[in-house]
C-alpha cells in the first residue's frame, strides 16, 4: 500500500510581541514542530503572504494549515487580518485561532461574528501556556482535519 499523499502541516503565527512568538517558537520545537512554523511580525506582511502580493507574489501559493493571530497588533490588527482572510476566495476557508491577552466580551463578540475558528485566551503561566499551544496544534493537526478538496 502507498502512503497517502498528505499535506505538510505548517502552521502562520502572527503576532508582534517578541516574547510571545519565541514562548509560542519553544513550545512548537517541545512537540518536534519548530520547522512548521512562518512567523510575521505584524499583519500586513502576513495578509501580503497569504495573497501572494508584495514580496511575496513569487511565492507558490501554498496555503498554511493553521493561522494564529494576535488580536492587539499595530498597522493591520487581528480582527482585521481575519476580515481579509475571510473576504478571499482562496483563504475563506482557512481555520483561524485568534490567539490574545484579550479577554473582554465586546472584542470575543466581534471576531466570532467575522468568522473566527477559535478564540483563545494566552495564559499567563508557562505550563499552561505550552499545554494550550500544544493542545490547539494536535486539535489542528489530528483531530479537525477537512474533507480532501477543501
Amino acid at each position: 500500500m502507498e502512503p497517502k499523499n498528505e499535506k505538510r502541516f505548517e502552521i502562520l503565527l502572527i503576532e508582534d510581541n517578541q516574547n510571545d512568538v519565541e514562548l509560542f517558537l519553544n513550545v512548537v520545537d517541545w512537540i518536534n514542530m519548530g520547522d512548521q512554523v512562518r512567523v510575521f511580525l505584524d499583519g500586513r506582511e502576513a495578509l501580503d503572504y497569504l495573497h501572494g502580493k508584495g514580496d511575496y507574489k513569487n511565492v507558490p501559493e501554498t496555503l498554511p494549515s493553521v493561522v494564529f493571530v494576535d488580536l492587539k497588533m499595530p498597522l493591520i490588527n487581528g480582527h482585521e487580518v481575519l476580515k481579509a482572510i475571510r473576504k478571499d476566495k482562496r483563504t475563506k476557508t482557512l481555520p483561524v485561532v485568534v490567539f490574545t491577552s484579550s479577554d473582554h466580551e465586546k472584542d470575543i463578540g466581534q471576531i466570532y461574528k467575522s468568522g473566527v475558528n477559535s478564540y483563545v485566551v494566552k495564559p499567563v503561566q508557562f505550563e499552561k501556556y505550552a499545554e494550550t499551544i500544544r493542545d490547539l496544534i494536535n486539535y489542528w493537526r489530528n483531530v479537525n482535519i477537512p474533507p480532501a478538496g477543501i
